[in-house]
């Protein structure tokens, strides 16, 4: 998913300089791309079956491939924005049977184990631009979307064998008398839900030209290179974030990372210079993936039905808005689209801060189902 999401940033620049893409263009594409990953999510939102199978992942794996593949095919704009509406589309119902098996499978070990496990997204994306980075030299930007292609089938052979989350124990009602299963979590999930919405807006728009706006006053070298820098940062952060966990409780260490990842996506825009990139790289890399762990996580804890499908749904929502937003200010360049990306994790920050009011840090164990008349006994596994 790191290569088949994320590659169209590094290539971008290329596209501009070799293939006629106008900036706003390129932000359409980016567009697609994000309303595919909102139709994917909504559809593991709404059939969760999808979710769950194993034929649906590695469907969505090889068509993920075949989307990279084309892009070199073709000159047209109208097939570009039908492929990276798929990629999305695939990307995201990958991004949800991997999020809800890892939260599964894993949910008594360590809270760092599931850490590294997103960490691969990083990994995609710094073997991706490094890939690029080597390319920009000497190949053209459909070099580029083969190589890409090529990097995933690997990837994808590797992903091949992964379990979806088990499916829940259909036929169950509670037992006569029984306490509830847990306390009403709405207002914190709501919260939770729009922070994500608005860290989706901005961290979009960055993750879309940050690239582009350091190659404006930087040598050339050094956006491909800032972008390996971003996918290195991006491998341990959400297993660092969650180590945190120890010692900070979930929303304050949310607050920290949002807040964090605003400054590295305000740096290229308000100081120059290479340090100034490679920092806001850095800050950015070790940010995005961990927040969204974070708050994965939290939706998990607070054990809101289908936390995981609703809130890549919104997140994905704040990814459409993000370009359509950017989209007005790119004729000044790219640096008024960061300080925007900036300013609107600024707001997921405020709007996290709700979480801290009476927030539930341990949640009462659910009580144990009975199987209804003809009925198989719940499976213990399945939780």
């Amino acid at each position: 998913m790191g290569v088949g999401r994320f590659v169209y940033t590094p290539i971008l620049p290329l596209m501009h300089a070799r293939a006629g893409l106008t900036a706003g263009a390129g932000a359409h594409l980016a567009t697609a791309n994000y309303g595919g990953y909102l139709a994917g999510a909504l559809a593991g939102s709404l059939a969760p079956r999808l979710v769950r199978s194993s034929v649906v992942l590695r469907v969505c794996l090889v068509a993920l491939v075949a989307s990279l593949a084309g892009m070199a095919l073709t000159h047209s704009t109208l097939i570009w924005l039908l492929l990276r509406l798929g990629a999305g589309a695939f990307s995201a119902m990958i991004f949800v049977i991997a999020a809800g098996s890892l939260l599964s499978h894993l949910r008594d070990h360590p809270a760092h184990l599931p850490g590294w496990a997103f960490g691969g997204v990083g990994a995609g994306i710094a073997l991706s631009g490094l890939l690029v980075l080597v390319l920009r030299t000497v190949g053209t930007w459909q070099t580029a979307w083969w190589a890409s292609a090529a990097l995933a089938v690997p990837l994808t052979l590797a992903a091949w064998g992964l379990r979806p989350e088990p499916a829940l124990p259909r036929a169950v009602t509670p037992t006569p008398g029984a306490v509830p299963q847990a306390p009403r979590t709405h207002r914190w999930f709501g919260a939770l839900f729009v922070s994500y919405t608005l860290e989706g807006v901005g961290y979009i728009i960055a993750g879309t030209f940050l690239v582009a706006a350091i190659d404006q006053t930087s040598p050339g070298w050094l956006g491909s290179g800032a972008w390996v820098l971003v996918g290195l940062a991006a491998i341990p952060s959400a297993a660092l974030w969650a180590g945190l966990g120890r010692r900070w409780t979930r929303p304050d260490l949310l607050l920290a990372a949002l807040a964090v990842q605003a400054v590295g996506i305000a740096l290229p825009a308000l100081v120059g210079g290479v340090a100034a990139a490679l920092l806001s790289a850095v800050l950015f890399g070790s940010t995005f993936i961990g927040v969204s762990t974070l708050v994965l996580g939290t939706g998990a804890h607070l054990r809101f039905p289908r936390a995981v499908a609703l809130l890549t749904a919104g997140y994905s929502v704040g990814q459409i808005l993000g370009p359509l937003a950017a989209t007005p200010l790119l004729r000044h360049g790219y640096h008024q689209a960061l300080l925007l990306a900036a300013a609107v994790v600024l707001a997921a920050v405020l709007t996290a801060f709700l979480l801290r009011a009476g927030f539930p840090h341990t949640m009462p164990e659910p009580h144990e189902p009975r199987a209804v008349a003809g009925g198989r006994p719940p499976d213990r596994t399945a939780r």
